[in-house]
């Protein structure tokens, strides 16, 4: 095991007894000053910022398995950070500024370009990920200060949101300025949509290690400028619209605004082709709460998802997904639709 690795190691076995909140609040800490001191110092930009992709990493039993994803579009529940990291190194070797728009996520390229959608009060934005994160309780984004004010959730923590990848953002050393790919334009406003990739080619993990199991991607090169990007969307005329790659100030954009869309909140188990497999589960995890098992289509293959729920607030959900995470399916995750 790497020294980073036995780091990491020794410090989540001091959590394991602390409370819940504190537990939570130091294995991300632990985790994203560890992830941001992986490897030699960055070179890049004016603020040493570089494209990273990065290696499988573990954080609390679960592993992740860092790629490009150019068709990401998820739904969950979105998280913020702060003072706490103001002014320290990202993971890609930037500057976090907690009033600049930047976000960090657990497996996307950085620094590239989302949309986040709050689904609570449509409010959405593009924001730049140049870091790692959130580790707790199936967040699935993890936004600097001034972002979840620009989306109306700083006050209360968390909120129901849709992240869609747009592509890398450019390498100009400075969080705050960046290439707003689709800001300005108009485009359909995002409903919250199923998580219905439930069947991957996927890699074991390490020796001994449990957890999350998904394709790793080879390593990458230096993407294409944002500008090539817009440019060939454009002249493709498919996808989603963008916008004329004009520079912008993200701290000071536009904040579109569409109909709110709420959506429940569930704990996903598992999925599996064969029905009396997903009732055997659901018949174990019925002691937990309400569990359903629902039917849904993947590349013309049918697959019977097992969840928990619905849950009207966060914190039930949450409840809900340690006990799972407890039993030892760590593969349990946060939904909305």
């Amino acid at each position: 095991m790497s020294r980073r690795g036995r780091l990491l190691a020794v410090l989540l076995l001091v959590v394991t007894g602390l409370g819940g909140c504190a537990e939570t609040a130091l294995v991300n800490h632990t985790a994203k000053s560890v992830l941001r001191n992986d490897g030699p110092p960055a070179q890049g930009g004016a603020r040493g910022g570089i494209y990273k992709v990065g290696n499988p990493y573990q954080i609390n039993g679960v592993w992740y398995y860092p790629k490009e994803d150019p068709g990401y579009d998820e739904t969950g529940i979105g998280s913020w950070y702060g003072e706490q990291f103001h002014a320290k190194t990202t993971a890609n070797g930037e500057t976090f500024d907690m009033n600049e728009v930047t976000a960090a996520h657990p497996t996307l390229p950085m620094p590239s370009l989302v949309r986040v959608t709050n689904l609570e009060n449509g409010r959405s934005i593009v924001v730049r990920v140049n870091d790692r994160g959130p580790y707790a309780n199936g967040r699935i984004i993890d936004l600097s200060r001034r972002s979840a004010q620009l989306l109306g959730y700083e006050r209360q923590g968390t909120a129901k949101v849709r992240v869609q990848y747009i592509g890398p953002a450019p390498l100009d050393g400075d969080g705050g300025r960046m290439l707003a790919a689709a800001n300005g334009a108009s485009h359909e406003n995002p409903a919250a949509a199923p998580r219905a990739e439930v069947s991957a080619e996927a890699l074991p993990p390490p020796p001994g290690a449990k957890g999350k199991t998904t394709s790793v991607a080879k390593p990458a090169e230096p993407p294409p400028s944002a500008t090539q990007i817009l440019a060939a969307q454009n002249r493709a005329g498919g996808g989603a619209p963008v916008a004329t790659a004009t520079e912008t100030d993200l701290a000071h954009q536009t904040v579109d605004v569409g109909p709110a869309r709420g959506g429940q909140i569930f704990v996903q188990v598992g999925a599996f082709s064969l029905h009396e497999n997903a009732h055997k589960l659901a018949a174990r995890l019925s002691l937990i709460g309400p569990v359903g098992v629902s039917s849904t289509f993947v590349n013309r293959q049918e697959f019977f998802r097992v969840r928990l729920g619905p849950y009207n607030q966060v914190a039930g959900a949450d409840q809900a997904l340690q006990q799972v995470l407890n039993s030892g399916m760590t593969d349990a995750r946060i939904v909305v639709e």
